[in-house]
């Protein structure tokens, strides 16, 4: 500690003696110091990325496909300046150059071992080949072990020594034993399998379909495309049946939907509809020959005022021959039997004339060819649909539902006019595309459905509301008479209990106008008389009221119509 104490006081002297410029140059060079310092952190702290391809990938476009197929599989890919393709890890690396190379967007002219990044460091000509060899295995192999599907991969490359002789030369040679993933389908999926035939190819220059062999781990032999032909086939048969299948129900639903729309969902069932199609290419030839023509229609004319021709001279050849004299045939020498067929002999030193006159004329005319290509076209079709009828209800003269003696209401069966069958047939005639040429079939019928069940439900639904109509009457019935009697029993005891007050009032008037006499002839005889404490009482609340009432008239009035009310 006391180092640091007499290195901190040197360092105080120093500080106080520097001047202000010094000063201000030391906190300079600190400061760039802890900058440059910080610059190397942060620098040292970015991940380091690994690239896909270890070349620069010129092209634009082909880059932008690359960077896209590994952007779909959820890995940040990155360009550098000089155009190199960059992922994070070296495992995201090898997995993405294995999709890469499966799905044929590796560059034309890219080197291969470019990929594979492998230094070669050698001493003699045998250990750089087998240094090589175990590189390109090693690294072939972790690229199909990168790939989702596969859990684990084997791989074995012979390359054999060069012979002096091409006939001699042995091909080079690989075979691979893969395990897949659980869940995983590479085992059936031939575009996987090619992917990782690819790779091996793009991977051991001289490579070639024949001498590559993958197998699973029980020995079965995956990368064998003709003796798939057959499964091939048949996947290529399901795919178009599901073509023809998906036709079929587009078709359905327009005609269906149409139709009931026009005679109601319950009316219109079902429709079966056939298709059938032709799958197979064809190169069709058409030579067509049509007028030549010299003048053609004028614009507007209501008339067509065109000439054509069917052919006009091209070119024309005459030829004269004449002939006269005697008709003589040389034999030959003196002596000599001549050789002269025996219809010329016939005709010799006869007298002739001969006139022969020739007229060729080339003719010219229109004509053209077209050839196309035809795959799929769709053959005949076939639609058969069934339409019922309508039902409705008999009714009596109140407007009731008949019922039969079985206790099922009656009903009318309307059936579809023959002019409807044809006006449905027509319209879905026009929606096929109806060709009788081609041998399409359009049949519409009206059969009745089987409703026994529908009408048991709508039986038992209306006789089930009548029963509910019915019992409410009787409710409603008897609770009319109940309503009647209250009212009835509390009129009688309203009126019962208006006589029992009027009677009580008219009581109480009576006594109280006795009472009233009595004290008026106690006053005049001046007899003094008592009143008791109630009856004063009474006399004041009876004066109160009568007071209030003359005061404030409207509430008791209003008093009295509560009364009443409650009464």
């Amino acid at each position: 500690m006391e180092w640091l104490k007499k290195l901190l006081a040197q360092i105080a002297g120093l500080w106080n003696k520097w001047s202000m410029v010094q000063r201000i140059v030391l906190i300079g060079i600190a400061a760039a110091i802890i900058l440059v310092f910080g610059v190397l952190v942060r620098v040292s702290s970015i991940p380091t990325m690994v690239p896909v391809i270890n070349v620069p990938i010129r092209d634009e476009d082909a880059r932008d496909r690359i960077v896209m197929r590994i952007n779909q599989e959820g890995v940040n890919a990155t360009v550098s300046a000089q155009g190199i393709i960059q992922v994070p890890d070296q495992a995201t690396a090898q997995r993405m150059r294995g999709i890469l190379i499966r799905e044929d967007l590796i560059p034309q002219g890219t080197d291969p071992w470019a990929i594979f990044d492998r230094e070669r460091w050698t001493i003699t000509d045998f250990e750089r080949n087998v240094n090589l060899r175990r590189a390109i295995t090693q690294k072939v192999t972790d690229h199909i072990r990168a790939l989702d599907d596969i859990d684990n991969a084997n791989v074995t490359i012979v390359v054999p020594a060069d012979r002096l002789f091409a006939s001699e030369q042995n091909p080079v040679s690989a075979s691979v034993i893969i395990t897949k993933k659980p869940g995983s389908d590479i085992t059936e999926n031939r575009k996987k399998i090619e992917g990782i035939q690819k790779l091996l190819k793009f991977a051991i220059e001289g490579l070639k379909d024949e001498n590559i062999v993958i197998t699973d781990q029980s020995g079965n032999i995956l990368n064998d495309f003709e003796g798939m032909a057959g499964f091939d086939r048949q996947a290529l048969i399901e795919k178009q049946q599901k073509s023809i299948q998906r036709l079929e129900a587009q078709y359905r639903a327009k005609i269906l939907a149409s139709l009931q729309k026009t005679f109601t969902e319950d009316r219109v069932r079902d429709l079966d509809i056939k298709i059938s199609m032709d799958m197979s290419q064809k190169s069709v030839n058409t030579e067509e020959f049509f007028p030549i023509t010299i003048k053609p229609r004028t614009p507007g004319l209501a008339y067509d005022d065109s000439i054509l021709r069917e052919s006009i001279p091209r070119s024309r050849a005459e030829s004269s021959t004449e002939w006269e004299g005697t008709g003589f045939n040389p034999e030959g020498p003196a002596g000599v039997e001549g050789n002269v067929p025996p219809a010329y002999k016939d005709m010799s030193n006869l007298y002739g004339k001969v006139t022969q006159e020739t007229l060729k004329v080339n003719e010219e005319i229109n004509s053209r060819r077209t050839q196309e290509e035809r795959s799929p076209e769709i053959g005949q079709r076939t639609v058969s649909v069934n339409i019922d009828g309508t039902w409705k209800w008999k009714y009596d003269e109140k407007r009731k539902p008949i019922v039969s003696v079985d206790g099922t209401i009656e009903r009318i069966y309307t059936p579809i006019t023959p002019e409807d069958l044809k006006a449905t047939q027509l319209l879905i005639q026009n929606a096929i595309g109806f060709n009788a040429a081609r041998g399409d079939s359009v049949t519409v019928h009206n059969i009745q459905f089987d409703r026994s069940k529908q009408f048991q439900e709508e039986d038992a639904g209306y006789f089930q509301k009548r029963q509910i109509e019915t019992t409410i009457m009787i409710f409603l019935g008897g609770l009319a008479l109940l309503l009647v009697a209250f009212i009835l029993f509390r009129t009688i005891s309203r009126e019962v209990e208006r006589r029992r007050r009027v009677e009580a009032e008219e009581r109480a008037r009576r006594e109280e106008a006795l009472r009233q006499q009595a004290l008026m002839q106690a006053e005049e005889e001046g007899i003094d008389v008592s009143i008791s404490v109630e009856e004063r009482s009474r006399m004041e609340l009876q004066e109160s009221v009568a007071n209030m009432t003359k005061e404030h008239p409207e509430d008791a009035a209003q008093l009295i119509r509560t009364w009443l009310l409650e009464e």
